[in-house]
């Protein structure tokens, strides 16, 4: 399904997946995570690391009750303070959102897959 925006002009749709990728790329920008996780954990709860071009498998972007909402899975750098890095993943991905596609997303909720220690060489 595509959200729906309606200008002067006529009508605008932008599919989910075009959303999805959009908040992934502006996800991972954020300090502090290592990569998106896939949607459904792999056996013995280890999440799998997406690289850029699966982004979408992390993310899911739905309407409830007319308001958009983004779900994204993401793995985090150990050391870095998880409050933190979802926060900020939250506020980048709605004002990302709102400033390339004009889109006001309601809900943006982090699910923190994992946490993966990252070489620093």
């Amino acid at each position: 399904m595509a959200v729906e925006m309606s200008t002067s002009l006529g009508r605008i749709d932008v599919s989910e997946e075009v959303i999805g990728t959009i908040a992934g790329a502006a996800a991972m920008d954020c300090y502090g995570l290592v990569g998106m996780a896939s949607r459904s954990q792999l056996k013995d709860g280890i999440s799998e690391l997406l690289g850029w071009e699966n982004l979408n498998k992390g993310i899911e972007v739905r309407t409830e009750n007319g308001e958009l909402v983004v779900d994204l899975h993401i793995i985090v750098s150990y050391g870095t303070k998880i409050s933190e890095v979802a926060h900020n993943v939250q506020s980048k991905v709605k004002y990302t959102l709102n400033q390339m596609v004009g889109l006001t997303v309601n809900r943006v909720n982090v699910f923190v897959q994992g946490v993966r220690l990252v070489n620093e060489d």
